[in-house]
């Protein structure tokens, strides 16, 4: 399982991905989470560009930077191009609240159980 951090929470994702492992999460599902600069995905890439990198390349998408400001916005391409074979994207509301223990092993614990029990 592959997710694509957004590059708005790749300092978050360290402490995230810390917390998934901890929890021994990456003993039951592999996991990896990867960068826009890993994968050559420039940091101002539009949602639009994003969300399509993700779906081909068989990623999740970990955002906290979801809304409907504009055509290329996520929430708009989520509408326009979702189908029932794409893979979810995951949204932190909070984002502020991931260096929160408590926080942040809710937003772990919650997602892993989702995508175990779906997986895309």
């Amino acid at each position: 399982m592959i997710f694509l951090i957004d590059h708005n929470l790749e300092r978050q994702s360290v402490i995230l991905l810390g917390n998934i492992a901890s929890q021994g999460w990456l003993d039951i599902i592999p996991i990896r989470f990867v960068t826009f600069e890993q994968v050559a995905l420039p940091v101002d890439s539009d949602d639009r560009l994003v969300w399509r990198f993700a779906q081909q390349n068989k990623m999740i998408l970990l955002t906290a930077n979801r809304n409907m400001k504009d055509e290329d916005s996520l929430e708009q391409v989520m509408r326009e191009e979702n189908s029932p074979t794409s893979l979810p994207v995951l949204t932190i509301g909070k984002v502020d609240r991931l260096y929160d223990p408590d926080y942040r092993e809710r937003c772990a614990n919650r997602n892993t159980v989702q995508l175990r029990i779906d997986p895309p």
